[in-house]
């Protein structure tokens, strides 16, 4: 299959790579020159859970250089993927698939605005705790799943097919009918430690350990879980912090994006992740001062670091 992962972040890369290694002509776009020359010149390494190869992938700026894709995987930050779903359609033949993944809210129906509702497929990775070491390198603590879904709708077969590409490159992938589901179970997931790590630059296992750290981050999960109930979303769990410190006690080691973004000197998703909590939370009557206090500190840390 030839698959075009447009963003090779962190995440964005390891895709590529397993994809790669499982035998799918895969193409990677990034802005990033340096990881991409990186790329060409000594291949995609990946280190971690998966273990440590080098696979060869073909990368690139510019999506004009790649041409009709069978598969297109969106894996940039939820703020570019406007601008990447704009780019996917120099990749779109008759029967292309877009699977967009993303952080937080709200990214799925932005791309389908742009590409249209019967083209899109929504994913959700977690438990990967990935991150670039150096250009041409990119490493992850774990791989607990990916989950896919339609935009609208039960599980089909194309998105069936599209699974079993994930799953033979080694991914543990389930498909399902209510992919909001899934992506307010991440989300929870998300809010607990992303704000958290970002002004603590704790990783996860030590915002486990300290008592202070873990009571905003559980807090923001808990304000989560309420939002999403009373928004009528199905939660397949009661309790939201021992859910999410189950989650975190598999990937100690992992610091979350929104730390990392800061200290490689980039705006952060708050505005997807802790920043949606209180905007929903309007809507439905929910409380929600740990995530508007959390998200005001670090949208008021990027300002003072002159991220945004």
């Amino acid at each position: 299959m030839k698959i075009c992962i447009v963003g090779t972040g962190a995440m964005g890369s390891v895709y590529a790579g397993l994809l790669a290694a499982a035998g799918n002509d895969v193409w990677g776009v990034d802005r990033w020159v340096d990881h991409i020359e990186a790329i060409r010149k000594n291949g995609l390494r990946i280190q971690g859970k998966s273990g440590d190869r080098t696979v060869q992938i073909n990368a690139t700026t510019d999506t004009a250089d790649v041409g009709p894709c069978d598969l297109v995987i969106i894996a940039t930050k939820a703020m570019d993927v406007v601008q990447a779903a704009e780019s996917t359609k120099a990749l779109l033949g008759r029967n292309t698939d877009v699977l967009t993944i993303q952080n937080g809210l709200g990214s799925s129906e932005k791309v389908a605005g742009i590409l249209g509702t019967q083209q899109v497929l929504v994913g959700i990775a977690g438990g990967f705790g990935a991150s670039i070491k150096k250009p041409g390198q990119v490493h992850h603590c774990g791989m607990e799943f990916v989950h896919l879904g339609e935009l609208n709708g039960p599980a089909t077969a194309r998105l069936e097919k599209v699974a079993a590409v994930w799953r033979d490159a080694g991914f543990n992938v389930k498909s399902y009918d209510d992919i909001h589901q899934l992506i307010w179970e991440k989300l929870i997931c998300n809010v607990c430690f992303s704000g958290t790590c970002a002004l603590t630059e704790m990783n996860i296992g030590e915002v486990l350990k300290d008592e202070n750290a873990w009571q905003v981050a559980s807090g923001c999960a808990a304000e989560a879980f309420h939002v999403a109930r009373a928004g009528g979303v199905h939660i397949n769990f009661d309790d939201p912090i021992d859910y999410t410190r189950n989650f975190g006690s598999k990937i100690p080691d992992a610091r979350p994006s929104m730390l990392l973004d800061h200290v490689a000197g980039r705006p952060s998703e708050i505005d997807a992740i802790n920043g949606a909590i209180p905007v929903q939370g309007k809507k439905f009557g929910v409380p929600t001062p740990f995530n508007t206090v959390v998200s005001a500190l670090v949208r008021a840390r990027e300002r003072y670091l002159g991220l945004s």
